[in-house]
């Protein structure tokens, strides 16, 4: 069988293998983590606060599950447009440089309005888990099937642009960033034992 008129080459713009292993090990790693380190903790463990200006963990879930329901829709948003290879050269930071950076927490941020614990809907903790294991669930799914041109589609963050696998990779590692956070208030002095 000869194929004729073909014009330029075919080429294959999904992730390879090693990103998406990478890329599913860290989606899975954060939502376990995040799952076994609340479990078990009483209603006086999940709303310390190691200091009024601080975070207390059921805080810290809320804001994770906000947040990554909100990154995930303008991850689609970006989807649906066309790839944009001829931007990638905007793209100036690498996948690990960037899962390093998230992770640090000696800078502190500020978190947008949107994802502000307070604006939670959920009425506690367990209904905020419950919506963090589905929505991971389902990105997860996403990771591990698709074959869409995620280092072509950019996105826009605070410190610059990012392509749509280094973005999902972001939504890992702003889980991890407060997963450490979590870690922060259960390693607290005054954290309640019980």
């Amino acid at each position: 069988m000869v194929v004729t008129g073909l014009a330029g080459k075919i080429t294959d713009t999904t992730i390879t293998a090693k990103e998406r292993k990478l890329l599913v090990g860290e989606l899975k790693d954060t939502k376990s983590a995040i799952l076994s380190t609340v479990k078990g903790l009483s209603d006086a463990q999940l709303n310390y606060k190691p200091a009024p200006d601080r975070w207390s963990i059921r805080e810290c879930v809320y804001h994770i599950t906000l947040a990554e329901n909100n990154l995930w829709t303008i991850l689609e948003e970006a989807m649906k447009n066309p790839p944009t290879p001829e931007k990638r050269n905007e793209v100036t930071v690498s996948d690990d440089a960037l899962l390093k950076g998230i992770t640090d927490r000696t800078e502190k941020r500020q978190a947008p309005e949107t994802i502000r614990p307070d604006k939670s809907p959920w009425k506690n903790t367990q209904e905020a888990l419950a919506a963090f294991k589905l929505s991971r669930g389902n990105h997860l799914k996403y990771a591990k099937t698709t074959t869409e041109d995620l280092r072509n589609h950019i996105i826009t963050l605070p410190f610059g642009k990012v392509d749509a696998y280094q973005f999902m990779l972001f939504l890992a590692g702003h889980s991890k960033r407060h997963l450490l956070q979590i870690k922060e208030v259960k390693a607290d002095p005054g954290f309640p034992k019980q």
